[in-house]
Order: structure tokens, then C-alpha cells, then sequence
């Protein structure tokens, strides 16, 4: 079969961490004679040359190339490139790893819309991932229609004849931001480029040692000659006006005004921070004009102003108050329709603990310069951010909380001006009900609500919660869309989670008591505390005894506020045994049911199950924690054992 995919995979001294980019490259859902795994080790010094000789060895779709160390990702991504077979080139971290589906899926769109370069949904875990541009699916995508630029590291698919046709490789040698030149001229120059949002694709991995290479402190004179570059790319290819204004506005928000913000600025060395505000202030002067910060948010633009004065103090003062703001969301409503979360809730800034309030008199007027002092600089922003409360928004995404992989929810909201005092100031109140549908939590896990808020200068995200003790809603689990999605309230902070397919006792029917359930002839009936779709949903009920087991169709169907449960039961073959009983649900765990069927000659009796005496419940938790140990430690010795 011809190579769909070469992944190319540059090694440097990786450690364990590269254990899981390994496993995830070889649990593919492409075919293995379809793709092929280049890893490309820049002169590791620790036993990782030996680990992928040994890989390669056992599994013809690896190759390793090995070469003396070259500072830096550029040159093993180029000799990967040049030793790929694949009709796409896929670029991957050795301490990152890739979704089961991701290659299938990622080359099949990049061929079905004829794409040069292909983005997949990426997920961060422990470092942040660009999150607008994964709101939707993009088949056809340019830089000028689609937030393309908030995306500029190389894990991406790219097409290894355009690639080859355009002359691109990567900037080599010791030096930061290659991934930028590469990235940039790629989509600059690209027929198509496709965006793949419905599938995570590519999973960045904060290592926990923090030596990732993009956490290290970096020499702010090395990084923003660096960073000229990619500006001089967009020059090549863009003419002056508003398209590269807006690309050049990408480096100038996420490059700079946004490492001189808040607690990111203070957070670093005093004498750090001006080396790296004069380092900015050199590039904003010589490469940006006006256009570019005049398309920046209000908080934004006052940092980019007093940057262009070369007024470091003013940014300091800026940043102090600034970092005191904080998004607070408070859940108000957590009810289950049809199948659907209904979530309400309302989100707001805050300072110090009170919510954050707004002078509302005056005008909005144009920023023409940089604020005179911090008073000045704190009333234009609250003037702006007033008249600009009509673009205001709110957010729930649903984040899954081992692999961070997360999707917006549906939200409908409304915007509230809510006086706050005697002197004309106001609250802004975002009153939001979000719509979490079950079908969209791809697999089994914990799943954490957070709300994401746009308002005035400020994209900031939180959980939701905590929840108001006195009156906080407690839903039922519910049964929908082949999941059992159990809300709940973490511990100790109150704020709103989802076990989806994984909890078994805590579900709520343990309340069940032998009188909930009736038995007429055959027909068994049981109102359950479940919540189910409107439609109902065909489950099974499992009975068991000793050495035997007998698996019953089953409905469940809307009754009352909860669930009705109903069987036929096959009253010969239970005869003389007592059964034990279980709720089998439509993904692979069964909810254990508090009662017994007791069949006899006089019929069948419920009966409830005892629970396990104290003493029972302990060596039961034993067991678990020692399981849990134990396959941690064989983990260990198997990872060390591949190593060697």
C-alpha cells in the first residue's frame, strides 16, 4: 500500500515522556502499512537512542535516524521531511501525543476538501492551546477568513508535494520561533487549508519537570530577532493594508502585550522585565504601524500605547491592577430536558472578592495616545468596556480532566447593566443557560464545566461555581445518548462536574427501597431515580446467582421525576434461587440495583441486597488501592523494560 502519512517525530533526550507519544503513534486506527513513524534523535545523550533502535527493530512502520545534536527542532524536522514516504508529512513532539483516530481522520478530510495543510483539534495538558478556532469544523480555510494564525506550532498535517513544490523547510540551528516561519509562510501560500474541530487530533503535554522547551526563559534579544522573521514572512507574501495588519497584530497581542500583562509580567524578575519591555517596545516601533494595535481590545491597546511611549512604569502600574480582576461564575439552575444538562448560571469580574463595577456616564472616546496616569488609563477602559458590552460574551465548554480534550456547549444569554451604588457605577452580568447534550462527551472520564467570558478587554475563563449551599441542585444521573452522565459537585470547591460511564454506587439507587418495586405475573416494575429522555431508552437487567447469570430486555421511560423500569421476567428459569440484580446500561458497566429477586414455590419476593458491614467496605478499598498500586508499578517495570 502506498504511505498516507509520515510522522516525523525529532528526539532529544525525551525520557519516560516519550513512552506515551510511542504508544499513541502505534494505536493508529490507520492501517500500519499506511503510515510510517520517523523518528529523527538530535543526539540524545540518555538511553532513548537504544529504546527507539529497539522499536524500530520490532516494528517496520519505525524508522530511526540518528544525527550529532543540531541545538534545535529545525534540522530534525527537515531530515525527517526528506525521509518521508507518505503522501502527507505530520509533525509530532516527543513528549506529546496524537488521538487513536488522528491520522485516519486528519488525512481523510485533507484529501476530501484537496488541502495542502490540514489542523486537527488540538488539547493541552498543563499549557494552553488556541480555543476560537476549533469552535467549528473549516473544510476550506484561509488566513484572511479564519483564525488560522492563532495556531502557528508545526503539529500539523502538511502535504509533502506542496511542501516540496513551495521549497519549505525549517529555519535550522539554536533559535526560537522556526515553527512560526515555517507555519506562516505554509498557510500563506496554501490552496486550502482545512481545520478538523470535531475530533482531538493532537494532545500538547506540559511535562512534569516543566523542560518543555517552549516553558524555558528565553533571551529576549535572541527571541524577537527570531520573531523579525516571521513578521518579514507576512511582509513577502501580504501587501500593506488591513489583511497584514491583522496577521502582524497576532505577534504584537500574543507575543508581547500579553507577556507585559498582569501576573504573567510581575511573575518575573524585575530587572528581566525591562530587558524584555525594551526589547518589545524596539520591535513595535520599527515594524508596526497604527493599524495594528487599533484592532486590539481596550486593555490591550493601553499596554500596546504605553509600550510605543517606551513608558515601562505605566505598564507596571497597569499590570498591578489589572492582575487583581478575576471571572467568577456562579451556577443557578442544573436541570435535566429530554436528555439535555440545562445549565444556568450568571458570570461576572470581580476584584478582591466583590464584583467588579463600571462607571456607566461617561462616552466612549477614541485612544489617541497613552493614558496620562493609571486613573486616566482605568477610566478609559471602564468608559469602553460599558460601550462595548453589547459584544459581550459567555461560554461553557465541557473539558474531559485526564486528556483536557474540551467542546463548547450550545448557550443562550443575556446581558445585564445592574447598578452597583449611588454614583452612577454598574455591575455587567452575563445570565447564561448553557445546553450540555451527552452525545458530545466522547468517552468515559470526568468531565469539568468551565465558563468562558469575553467582556471588554478580557477573555478569561473558570469553573463553574461553587455552587450556593442552600439551595444547590442535586439532579438525578441520567441514561441518554448511550451514556450515564452523573452531575455532581467536587469536593471541596463546589463546582459543577460530570461523570459520564463511570460511576456504579453513587448514582442514586441505593435509595431504592423493596416497596419501589412490584412484580404482577412476569412483569417487574421499578421507579428509579434516573433521569431519561423523553423517547425512554431499552437497557437490560442483569440477573445473577450463584454460577448462573440471565441478561432480561428492559425499557426505562419518563415517570414522574425520575424513571420507570420495566421487564418481563422469565419466572421458570429463576425458580429456586435468589438473584441478584443489576442495571446493565448502553455503554459497558451495569449499575448494581439495592434489591434481590427471591423466586420460590409461592412466586418471587424483592428483597434487599445487604450491605457490605463495614469491615467488608475496608478490605474492599484495600483491594482497590492495592490493584491501583500494583498496575502502577508493573506500568513502571514495563516502560523500564522497554527501555532497556
Amino acid at each position: 500500500m502506498p504511505v498516507k502519512v509520515s510522522v516525523v517525530v525529532p528526539v532529544y533526550n525525551p525520557g519516560v515522556y516519550v513512552e506515551d507519544c510511542i504508544a499513541s503513534l502505534l494505536r493508529q486506527s490507520l492501517p500500519p502499512d499506511e503510515y510510517e513513524v520517523i523518528f529523527v534523535d538530535d543526539g540524545s545523550t540518555d538511553d532513548t537512542p537504544a529504546r527507539l533502535d529497539a522499536l524500530a527493530a520490532a516494528e517496520p512502520r519505525v524508522t530511526v535516524v540518528h544525527q550529532h545534536n543540531s541545538g534545535w527542532s529545525g534540522k530534525p524536522r527537515n531530515v525527517g521531511i526528506a525521509a518521508a514516504r507518505g503522501e502527507y508529512v505530520m509533525f509530532v513532539d516527543n513528549d506529546d501525543f496524537v488521538g487513536d483516530e488522528a491520522l485516519e481522520r486528519m488525512y481523510d478530510y485533507g484529501v476530501a476538501n484537496g488541502a495542502d495543510v490540514v489542523v486537527g483539534k488540538m488539547a493541552g495538558k498543563g499549557r494552553g492551546v488556541p480555543v476560537e478556532l476549533f469552535r467549528r469544523n473549516h473544510p476550506r480555510a484561509t488566513i484572511a477568513d479564519a483564525p488560522l494564525i492563532d495556531s502557528l506550532t508545526p503539529h500539523k498535517m502538511f502535504r509533502r508535494a506542496f511542501l516540496d513544490d513551495i521549497g519549505l523547510r525549517f529555519p535550522e540551528g539554536r533559535r526560537r520561533l522556526e515553527d512560526h516561519v515555517f507555519v506562516t509562510e505554509a498557510y500563506l501560500r496554501a490552496s486550502n487549508v482545512s481545520v478538523l474541530s470535531d475530533y482531538v487530533c493532537y494532545y500538547h503535554v506540559r511535562r512534569d519537570d516543566a523542560s518543555n522547551a517552549g516553558f524555558q526563559r528565553f533571551d529576549p534579544g535572541g527571541y524577537f530577532k527570531n520573531l523579525r522573521e516571521a513578521l518579514d514572512v507576512v511582509e513577502r507574501h501580504t501587501e500593506p493594508g488591513p489583511l497584514r495588519d491583522r496577521l502582524f497584530r497576532r505577534w504584537l497581542r500574543v507575543e508581547m502585550v500579553e507577556r507585559l500583562r498582569g501576573r504573567r509580567l510581575l511573575a518575573l524578575p524585575s530587572d528581566y522585565r525591562r530587558d524584555l519591555f525594551e526589547e518589545i517596545h524596539q520591535v513595535v516601533v520599527e515594524r508596526f504601524g497604527p493599524g495594528v494595535a487599533a484592532g486590539l481590545q481596550p486593555t490591550q491597546r493601553v499596554v500596546a500605547a504605553l509600550v510605543a511611549a517606551d513608558r515601562y512604569d505605566g505598564v507596571e502600574a497597569f499590570a498591578e491592577w489589572e492582575a487583581g480582576i478575576v471571572l467568577t461564575a456562579v451556577p443557578e439552575r442544573v436541570v435535566w430536558e429530554d436528555g439535555m444538562l440545562r445549565v444556568g448560571f450568571t458570570a461576572e469580574f470581580a476584584v478582591a472578592g466583590a464584583p467588579m463595577t463600571f462607571a456607566a456616564g461617561p462616552a466612549r472616546t477614541p485612544l489617541d495616545g497613552p493614558p496620562e496616569n493609571l486613573a486616566a488609563a482605568v477610566a478609559w477602559v471602564d468608559a469602553d468596556t460599558v460601550a462595548r458590552f453589547g459584544k459581550a460574551s459567555a461560554d461553557l465548554l465541557v473539558r474531559e480532566r485526564a486528556s483536557a480534550a474540551q467542546y463548547f456547549q450550545r448557550v443562550e444569554f443575556a446581558r445585564e447593566e445592574v447598578p452597583a451604588g449611588e454614583d452612577g457605577r454598574v455591575r455587567l452580568l452575563l445570565r447564561a443557560t448553557a445546553t450540555v447534550d451527552p452525545a458530545a462527551l466522547t468517552g468515559a472520564g470526568l468531565w469539568d464545566a468551565f465558563v468562558r467570558v469575553k467582556l471588554g478587554g478580557w477573555t478569561k475563563e473558570c469553573r463553574l461555581g461553587p455552587a450556593p449551599r442552600p439551595d444547590r441542585p442535586a439532579p438525578y444521573a441520567a441514561v441518554a445518548a448511550g451514556h450515564v452522565v452523573l452531575p455532581y459537585w467536587t469536593s471541596p470547591h463546589a463546582n459543577l462536574a460530570l461523570d459520564v460511564d463511570r460511576a456504579t454506587h453513587l448514582v442514586g439507587l441505593g435509595a431504592i427501597a423493596p416497596d419501589d418495586v412490584t412484580i404482577t405475573g412476569d412483569r417487574l416494575r421499578a421507579a428509579l431515580p434516573l433521569h431519561v429522555p423523553d423517547h425512554g431508552t431499552d437497557l437490560s437487567l442483569r440477573l445473577t446467582s450463584p454460577g448462573r447469570a440471565r441478561d432480561v430486555p428492559a425499557t426505562l421511560s419518563p415517570h414522574g421525576s425520575g424513571a420507570l423500569l420495566e421487564a418481563v421476567l422469565p419466572l421458570g428459569e429463576l425458580r429456586g434461587a435468589t438473584w441478584r440484580a443489576t442495571l446493565g446500561t448502553p455503554g459497558p458497566r451495569h449499575l448494581a440495583l439495592p434489591f434481590a429477586l427471591r423466586a420460590g414455590a409461592g412466586g418471587i419476593r424483592v428483597v434487599r441486597t445487604p450491605r457490605p458491614g463495614p469491615l467488608r467496605r475496608l478490605v474492599r478499598r484495600a483491594r482497590r488501592r492495592l490493584g491501583t498500586a500494583v498496575g502502577r508499578t508493573a506500568a513502571r517495570l514495563r516502560a523500564k523494560a522497554r527501555r532497556r
